[in-house]
């Protein structure tokens, strides 16, 4: 698929939407490698977000995506994008405009613990996680229990060990506790699976909106911890764990934090494929240079602490 300028998706907004005037257009934030994205503001100064997947596979999820998104409208106590127009494109799939949503990026790091945007996230996951099921099944989203969901992390972990890419001492790290399955009885729940701060919006003390559905599944819930478990102090990790817990009314996963440092840790495994599939350069050395960082400070940095 051709790779899309911010002036071409503006022009695919304007046949998407009818009577959408476009008087700027610049690039979007990025969206891993599988998408081009722009933001482009119309007469009336509204801003809006424009995606086009670059693959056939990215094509397949976004049109997943675009029906979760219809589903999930008006469930959750944050806002999500609501798809406002489509347009089928020559070479197969859709480009997808939606408005953008309020508030700027949270950036893990900067999160403080307590009662304010620490306790909003928590409480917010919590309102995800109860979604029905259903509502994520009928979009067509990946289901999975949890045994399948540790045995597609193994496999998982296979793929990124047959790389030769990735430090033994990791792989053991990782492998060890996918063996403990003691680790792994959790109840399956809809995530997002893919929140990093740029998916992640606020006002500055309240969680506003979630973007970047595309790897939306029935999963692990540790999942949509794992950006905060590598990133946040652990002190903002426990105030929006406790948040999160009371929200759920439900016994407290005790292993909930071990799942979710583990999911932070792989994503780096799993850049590293992206990017050898996509045959990007840039990312395979930002992984592999991720991954040997990482590896120098495990021992320091223990799973299970």
């Amino acid at each position: 698929m051709p790779v899309r300028s911010p002036r071409v998706l503006a022009a695919l907004a304007t046949a998407a939407v009818p009577g959408m005037d476009v008087v700027a257009a610049g690039r979007g934030d990025a969206d891993g490698a599988d998408f081009d994205v722009a933001l482009v503001q119309d007469g009336q100064s509204r801003r809006f977000v424009v995606r086009s997947p670059r693959r056939p596979a990215a094509a397949a999820a976004l049109d997943t995506e675009i029906g979760l998104l219809t589903g999930l409208q008006g469930l959750l106590p944050f806002a999500v994008p609501e798809p406002v127009g489509t347009l089928t494109l020559p070479e197969g799939g859709r480009c997808l405009v939606h408005r953008e949503l309020p508030g700027t990026p949270v950036h893990p790091e900067d999160l403080r613990p307590g009662p304010g945007l620490a306790a909003s996230i928590g409480a917010g996951l919590a309102a995800l996680h109860r979604v029905d099921v259903a509502v994520f099944a009928d979009a067509g989203v990946p289901v999975y229990d949890a045994e399948e969901y540790r045995r597609r992390r193994l496999s998982e972990l296979d793929r990124a060990a047959a790389t030769g890419h990735v430090p033994p001492r990791l792989l053991t790290r990782w492998e060890a506790l996918m063996e403990d399955v003691a680790r792994w009885r959790f109840a399956a729940t809809p995530v997002h699976g893919d929140l990093v701060g740029d998916h992640v919006r606020t006002d500055g003390s309240r969680l506003t909106g979630v973007t970047g559905w595309v790897d939306a599944k029935v999963a692990d819930p540790a999942d949509d911890f794992a950006w905060l478990a590598v990133g946040a102090e652990p002190e903002a990790l426990e105030s929006v764990v406790e948040a999160y817990s009371h929200a759920r009314h439900e016994p407290a996963d005790a292993d909930l934090v071990v799942r979710a440092r583990l999911a932070g840790e792989l994503a780096l495994a799993r850049w590293l494929l992206l990017g050898l599939r996509t045959e990007d350069a840039d990312i395979v050395e930002d992984a592999r240079r991720m991954l040997d960082d990482l590896d120098s400070h495990a021992d320091a940095v223990p799973l299970d602490s």
